[in-house]
């Protein structure tokens, strides 16, 4: 058995992984830690954990309690990731790190970022793994097949709308009820905390092409569905458009291409580390729908697939 350590346990994406190591085969749990909850009953506060009878452990208790060979999630703030990650290195354990601490740049600083779907090999490999936001990962799997057309696609607009879940569990005006019921709030206008890392990623996919990105909060618990428009130089053809992403998802157990005749669904993804991708191409313009769980294969549910391949597990194992 291996054991894993998570820290900030109490967030929404820290709580989905803890259901999901409960169930996992050959994974133990370790500390439990809490800053904002310590020692307060877990089931009290997360009622999909309420099985599990234990209080959150005070911050430390991973760092005391750690082995060679553990696993160590973190899922609290970026700068806590930045401080606590070598501390957890040194003693021999691998991390998988949910904040934005070690995106950018990821490979440059020995840490991976943490998309199954291209980096594979090197996950396998991998001490640290920064796992990618929801945003980028229902981006990067709309478009990183069009990485084959690179050079010819000349203008991007990325339409995402995430359920409320993805602003985290610390309270706010923007999250309450009141403010997201019957509404459809667009936000970010001045540049998202994500467009960086959505950069980053597609020119390594070889797309140089600008991009225009609408992030919006919809009144959903979890959730997310990308709309990509995709405007070429000239116009492409559609079968060899649609042959790239077979091409591309070949492999991948949990992303899924519908036909024609079917559009990508949240409820089908709902708790699930799935990804349904539809796509069409309309003279210039190539239109990739993508719909994920974000705290699914959004946060915990790819955290759990890096994982089950850091350590050689099937991929599928407690995501099935």
């Amino acid at each position: 058995m291996t054991r894993v350590h998570i820290i900030g346990t109490a967030g929404y994406g820290a709580a989905d992984f803890t259901r999901l190591a409960l169930r996992h085969p050959r994974l133990e749990l370790g500390a439990l830690e809490s800053h904002s909850h310590e020692g307060k009953p877990i089931a009290e506060h997360a009622p999909l954990l309420r099985r599990l009878e234990r209080s959150y452990d005070p911050p430390g208790t991973t760092l005391s309690q750690l082995l060679p060979k553990d696993i160590v999630i973190l899922a609290g703030r970026s700068e806590d990731s930045r401080a606590l990650a070598p501390q957890f290195l040194a003693h021999g354990a691998r991390v998988i790190d949910f904040s934005d601490a070690f995106r950018l740049h990821a490979h440059a600083d020995s840490a991976i970022y943490g998309s199954p779907e291209r980096y594979r090999e090197r996950i396998a490999q991998a001490k640290l793994i920064a796992n990618p936001g929801c945003y980028p990962t229902a981006t990067l799997l709309a478009l990183a097949p069009l990485g084959a057309f690179g050079g010819e696609i000349v203008q991007l607009v990325i339409d995402a709308k995430s359920g409320v879940t993805g602003a985290g569990r610390t309270p706010a005006t923007g999250s309450l009820f009141a403010e997201v019921d019957e509404d459809v709030r667009a936000y970010g206008f001045g540049g998202h905390r994500h467009e960086p890392e959505i950069a980053q990623e597609l020119k390594a996919c070889g797309i140089a092409a600008p991009f225009i990105f609408t992030p919006q909060v919809v009144p959903l618990r979890r959730g997310m569905l990308v709309s990509a428009y995709a405007t070429f130089a000239r116009e492409p053809d559609p079968h060899a458009v649609a042959a790239a992403y077979v091409r591309a998802y070949a492999n991948d157990p949990f992303v899924r291409i519908l036909d024609a005749a079917r559009a990508p669904s949240l409820t089908a993804v709902a708790q699930t580390n799935d990804a349904e991708l539809h796509i069409t191409v309309n003279g210039r313009v190539a239109r990739i729908l993508c719909a994920i769980d974000n705290l699914g294969k959004g946060a915990a549910g790819q955290a759990m697939q890096n994982l089950n391949i850091m350590l050689g597990f099937p991929e599928e194992t407690a995501l099935l």
